[in-house]
Order: structure tokens, then sequence, then C-alpha cells
């Protein structure tokens, strides 16, 4: 019985893809710290995290009940846990609803504000999962999903509305949506063949490429503004430089003829641009 335990909570967590809260918690926590102009209080801090996790728990669960006939037919995909039988769709989607909830229950003991727009975050990250069915800008909706992280990490330790964190949810728009379009380089064929949408298919290999680079050189553009406007020192903007040199090999590993290196390019690289940036932010505020 144990032992069953175990293996759907691994398969869950699998499922939810726990480790790619890397992409985009750092930001929220940064955010969190410049808007709090410190260090808020230890529950302020766990009450995010937990919000952070809930939510993208609530957006991976959607996403692989919304793709589940889809993920089955893809090659790459169809050892997912839906596809492979070892979740059933339905379960995945009561999780969908239980971690919804967990997120909406967090966001009450935030603030008032925080709770009022939960409902709306969570729209902005379920909508994404529908999105390549219609529209080849599939990729800024999922850098939307994860841009919105920053600006409710500055409403949880402000209690009100500021266009800073919008500044650092555009950067992070582009900076996802430029690695998503390396991503999705992997599955051309098989969304040719299906009908779906994206830069990649709708553009080729190089030019989708050109844009993602584009895209990124847009991103690092927001992060130099953020910290600009968020008063923050050199330390944070020596960061931004070493973002930059990680974005620029992170697309010298990727070229039309040669993708084999996309998983690399995709995690590692990006994962390294998200920390990064929050030690930066943190050495720079502290």
């Amino acid at each position: 019985m144990g032992k069953r335990v175990i293996s759907k909570l691994r398969d869950i967590l699998s499922l939810i893809k726990f480790s790619h809260s890397i992409f985009a918690l750092p930001f929220a926590l940064a955010s969190m710290l410049v808007g709090a102009e410190g260090i808020p209080p230890l529950k302020t801090i766990l009450l995010i995290i937990a919000a952070m996790v809930f939510a993208r728990s609530a957006a991976m669960s959607f996403n692989r009940w919304a793709d589940a006939i889809i993920d089955a037919k893809n090659p790459r995909t169809r050892i997912r846990e839906i596809p492979q039988g070892k979740l059933k769709r339905q379960s995945v989607l009561n999780l969908t609803l239980l971690f919804s909830v967990l997120f909406i229950v967090t966001t009450f003991f935030i603030n008032r504000l925080c709770f009022f727009l939960s409902p709306v975050a969570l729209f902005i990250i379920f909508f994404y999962s529908m999105t390549k069915r219609w529209t080849s800008l599939s990729h800024l909706f999922l850098g939307l999903s994860l841009g919105v992280a920053p600006i409710g990490a500055w409403i949880a330790v402000t209690g009100e509305w500021s266009w800073i964190p919008v500044v650092l949810g555009l950067a992070v728009l582009f900076w996802v949506a430029g690695f998503d379009i390396i991503y999705a380089t992997q599955d051309l064929e098989f969304d040719k063949t299906e009908g779906l949408h994206s830069l990649v298919v709708r553009l080729g290999l190089k030019e989708s490429l050109f844009l993602s680079r584009v895209f990124h050189g847009v991103a690092l553009l927001f992060f130099v503004l953020f910290g600009m406007i968020g008063h923050l020192g050199l330390i944070y903007f020596v960061t931004i430089l070493g973002i930059g040199f990680f974005l620029t090999y992170e697309h010298s590993l990727v070229k039309p003829e040669d993708l084999s290196h996309v998983n690399a390019a995709f995690f590692t690289m990006n994962g390294i641009v998200s920390i990064l940036f929050l030690v930066g932010t943190v050495l720079s505020r502290l």
C-alpha cells in the first residue's frame, strides 16, 4: 500500500513537472524583495511560495488533461502519465480543481486584492493550454502565464497595483516565449500533421529561431528597465550581463540543422538564467 502511494505521488510530481518551478518562482521572489524593499515577514514569503506552487501545479495538471489525446499521438509525449495509463484523465482534472482551490484559499490569507485577482490568474494560466489549437502566438501566451507571477508577488507584499512589476512581467513574457520557441522545434513535423499552431510551424526553423533571439533581446531590455525603475544597484546590472551571456550561449546550442541540444538549451540554460536573476536581485537589494 505504501509503495503504491509513493508511486502515485511520484507520478503526480512528474505530471506537474515540479522541477520546472525554477522558471517562475525566482522572478516572483525577486519581485517580492523589490516590492517589500527588503525581506517581508516569513509568513508572507511562505504564502507566496505556496500560492506559486499551487497555481503552477493547477496549470500543469490542466495542460496535461487538455492535451491528453494530443500527447498520446506524439512520439515525444506519449510517455507522459495519462497516455501511459499511470494516471486517469479524470483524476488529473480532479487534481486541477484541488490545486485551484488551494491557490485561491492561499491568496485569501495574503491580502484582499490577491484574493479578488486569483480567478483572473487562473484564467490566464489555463487559457494558454488551448492557444496552440488556434494561434501561432501560443508562445507569448505561455510567457504571459509565467509573467503574471512577479506581478502577483508584488501585490502580495504591497497590497496594491504598480507598473514596476509589470515591466518584470514583460521581461519574463519575452524570455519564456523565446525559449518556448526553441522547445517547440522538437514538434515541428508533428504539429504540422495535427494542424497545431506555433511560430515554428508558421515561420520555419531558421526564421523562428531568429525571432527567439529577438524575443530574448527584448527580454534583456525589460530586465534592464526593471533594474532602473526598481532602483537596483550595480550588482544587478552585472548579473544581467551574465544572463545575456547565457542566453547567447543557449542560442549557440540550437541550429536549424542541429536540434540535438534543445533540452540542454531549454532547461539547463534557462534554469541558470532564473537563479542568476534572483541572486543578482537579492545581492543588489540586501
